[in-house]
This record gives C-alpha cells, structure tokens and sequence, in this order.
C-alpha cells in the first residue's frame, strides 16, 4: 500500500481490523476502506511511471518473469501488492538500476496489463517461480488476506538473503493514544491487547527474524488520495476533530523505502512520516485554505473517540541521511499553517 495509526484510526478509529499497512490510502497503512476479503487483488490504483520496459499489454502472465528462467540480477526488486506505492518505487528503482528486471506478485491478474505497459513482471500468487529475489518489498495491504503473517512468511522464503527485505508496516502499533510525543524508541501496544496491532506486530516480527527491516509508515496521501480526500466525500464524519494524526507523501515513503532496500540492512524498524503532525480539524482547515478541492467539508461531529500521537523520526532521518521533498501537508498544498 495506511497507516492503522496512520489513515484507518485517522478515519475510523473503532472500526474492526482486517488486515497489513491499510486498504489503499494506500499503504502500508490506511485500512478504512475495504473489508477482509479472501480472494481479491491487492491495490493496484493507477499512477504515471517511467517508460515502459515492455512494449506489449498482451503477454501471458509469467511469460515476462526471468525468474522462471534461474535467471534474477543482482539489482533485480519483487514488489508484493504493486499498488500506488509498489509502483513509486519501481519507478525511483529502475532510475536507479536500468538494467534491473522488477517483478509484480498480485492475487488476481486485474491490473497485469498496466503493470506489463510500467516495467513490471507480473505474477500470480502461488504461480510465481521458485528463484529467490536480493530485493523484496512487501506492501500489500492486510485487509485483502486471512492470514497476513503467513503471507508475509511466504514473501520471506523468497527472499536469497542479499539485498535486503522490507515490509511496509505501519505507526499504528506505538502505543500512544494521546496525542503525545512518538518515535522509533516508543513502545509497541502489547501484543493480545488489539487485533489490529496484532496482525501487524506478527507480519513485523517474521521479518525481523529473517533479517529483514520494517517500516512503520503514517498516512499516506497525495492530491487525490488520502484522508482529506475521504473526509471531503463524506462531507461530515463522526470522529473528534483535534485527534493528531501523521503524514507522508506517497512519493517520500517512496523513496525512503529504496533508501533502506538500497543501505542493504538488516532487522531494523524505521518510521516514515513528515515531522509535521496535524489535528484532522487542520488538515481540513488546509484543504479549505488551498482553494484546490470544488467539495466542502462540514465538519467533525465526534467528542469521545481515542486521540492520536505526534511522530517524529529525526532518527531514522539522520541515520539514513534523508529527508520528505513534501516537508508537510501545508507545503504540498501551497499554504501555510
């Protein structure tokens, strides 16, 4: 793909867990808007990428997949759940590696053709080569699963060791309901305490003990796409309006996910947000403030509902020496706060 602390609590904070990083707000971390489901795809939604890698949409599935040939490079990257985040960073990998191969695993073969026509080899769960990938990067949604641990053990095992393995996870788990301080160093909610951290907190374990890294995502969003974009169709939600909530650009958890895949680590837990958390109340303020959305938001009518947390990730910023090229919800809108 959200993130449960992302966009799901952002935008129902009591509605039940399904599954991963968040139905499709994207990611790794909004939940809000699909129910658990057994056998349906993972979020493909459209986005532009890089010039396409293979000419032809018509190819039979597998047919593209050099790994059915033994044949993987070293900077070769499998995407699981290639949605609108998978996609950004196959574009910002193949900038980055020309020559590399990029494989798409999905549950259904709905949206093979454009990712044939954006450079991606698509395969179908369960029909995928044996070769094993350097580059794994796990961003399929919980919510489209039964068993997200087990599917994310799966991932695993076709992962060669080198590279690295990354699963987008999601900000949820930090165990402030608040609107207190949080950072990479925060405690988790106790496993057992809700399934919806639960879920999460198992798929992040498999990894790290196969010497993979996590990264908690916050909100994703892009212009049309995200919790505003949810609030502005509903027009009045029932949810508190001074709940804190996180945010990062779908194109900076982008590439702070090929900063990790490319830094090769190991067993480590990164946060990905802007360093600017909001009130819902003002991320609407700022939506109204752009003038760039025809719909209005009436308002937040909620009073009892939990509170959020403040992200910061100065840590994981200095470590891996990046920083959002959207450096807030404000900046990317034109305004200020």
């Amino acid at each position: 793909m959200g993130t449960i602390s992302c966009c799901y609590a952002i935008l129902r904070p009591h509605a039940a867990l399904p599954r991963n990083h968040f139905s499709d707000l994207s990611c790794p971390s909004c939940l809000f808007s699909s129910p658990p489901l057994s056998k349906t795809s993972y979020p493909n939604s459209h986005f532009p990428m890089a010039t396409p890698l293979h000419s032809s949409a018509s190819s039979t599935v597998g047919e593209l997949d050099g790994a059915a040939t033994g044949v993987v490079g070293e900077n070769d990257l499998s995407i699981i759940g290639p949605g609108v985040l998978g996609r950004l960073v196959a574009r910002i990998w193949r900038q980055e590696h020309p020559d590399c191969q990029i494989y798409g695993h999905t549950i259904t073969a709905d949206h093979h053709e454009e990712l044939i026509k954006l450079g991606i080899n698509p395969s179908l769960k369960g029909s995928e080569a044996t070769h094993k990938y350097p580059y794994i990067i796990f961003c399929a949604p919980p919510s489209r699963t039964l068993d997200y641990p087990g599917d994310v053990r799966e991932a695993v095992l076709k992962w060669s060791g080198e590279g690295c393995f990354l699963f987008t996870s999601s900000s949820a788990p930090y165990n402030c309901t608040d609107n207190g301080q949080c950072n990479e160093d925060t405690p988790v909610v106790p496993i057992g305490k809700s399934p919806r951290t639960d879920v999460l907190l198992k798929a992040e374990q498999v990894v790290l003990e196969a010497g993979g890294c996590v990264l908690r995502l916050a909100g994703l969003y892009k212009e049309d796409r995200g919790a505003h974009i949810y609030w502005l169709e509903k027009g009045t939600i029932e949810v508190r309006p001074d709940h804190v909530l996180n945010l990062i650009h779908y194109e900076d958890a982008a590439s702070l996910s090929v900063t990790i895949l490319k830094k090769k680590l190991r067993g480590r837990i990164f946060l990905g947000c802007d360093n600017h958390p909001l009130s819902r109340q003002e991320v609407m303020d700022l939506v109204e403030k752009s003038g760039k959305f025809s719909k209005k938001f009436k308002g937040f009518t909620g009073t009892s509902d939990p509170l959020g947390k403040r992200l910061n990730n100065t840590k994981t910023c200095e470590e891996l020496g990046w920083e959002p090229k959207h450096h807030s919800f404000a900046q990317f809108l034109g305004v200020s706060e």
